[in-house]
């Protein structure tokens, strides 16, 4: 899966408006929809690289919010955001000073995959942007 593929059977999306509480609205969301699907093994996982990129992109979406995308397949969950940056992520060096700066790190660590998609979705300002997207491999059959 690994990018942004609507119209999947599971397949869920959300508006994330730009303010400060998005990050945890859209991690809710994810542990919502992956309990209701009962697929456990991932909650955690997904919750947290989920708030890691909401997080990202509430930092760096100049104001206009960003769309969550919720894919899941039978033995794969998929999440990208999508926000009017056109700046790629990159993994940077850690600063140990710094207060920010590991989310990609943590995303790096935990999900099976992740990348990026050019262009955003209509909702996010109608900008041209990108999509973050991270992939997890679960026990489903």
């Amino acid at each position: 899966m690994g990018d942004f593929r609507p119209n999947r059977p599971h397949s869920y999306t959300l508006y994330c408006p730009p303010l400060e509480t998005s990050p945890g609205i859209a991690r809710d969301f994810v542990t919502s929809v992956l309990r209701r699907l009962e697929l456990n093994d991932a909650v955690d996982t997904a919750a947290l690289c989920t708030a890691e990129l909401a997080a990202n992109a509430y930092a760096h979406a100049a104001g206009n919010g960003s769309v969550l995308w919720l894919a899941v397949e039978p033995a794969e969950v998929c999440v990208t955001v999508f926000d009017g940056d056109l700046t790629e992520p990159r993994l940077r060096p850690p600063n140990l000073d710094a207060e920010g700066g590991r989310g990609l790190h943590i995303v790096d660590a935990l999900a099976d995959k992740w990348g990026t998609s050019p262009g955003a979705p209509l909702g996010v300002g109608g900008a041209p942007g990108k999509g973050v997207w991270f992939s997890l491999t679960t026990g489903g059959s």
